[in-house]
């Protein structure tokens, strides 16, 4: 089988910034250990159709592979960021594997 990419989708809404803030900190060194890569964010995104899944920030990253993608969010020092994230915002958070390569 051949390793596919895995998107990780956010939508949050920042109830303490203090919290939040901590989080974005420390949030990016575990990206780049699991070789996850960011790719955007937007604070105030459109929803073209159906209901607004929560209102605020919408996030992007991704990684390589669904082995990398596993490692970081099974990572003890991102549960243990995560506490701040979780106690600064209301999130849903939606891993998506993409394609597999063309051969």
């Amino acid at each position: 089988m051949a390793n596919i990419s895995v998107y990780v989708v956010v939508n949050l809404t920042i109830n303490d910034a203090e919290e939040y803030r901590i989080y974005e900190k420390g949030f990016f060194p575990i990206l780049k250990k699991h070789n996850g890569t960011f790719i955007t964010y937007d604070d105030s995104p459109d929803v073209l159709e159906g209901p607004k899944p929560l209102s605020g920030r919408a996030i992007i990253f991704s990684f390589p592979t669904e082995e990398d993608a596993n490692n970081w969010w099974n990572d003890e020092d991102y549960q243990e960021l995560s506490d701040h994230r979780r106690a600064g915002t209301n999130a849903t958070i939606q891993r998506i594997k993409g394609l597999p390569p063309r051969e």
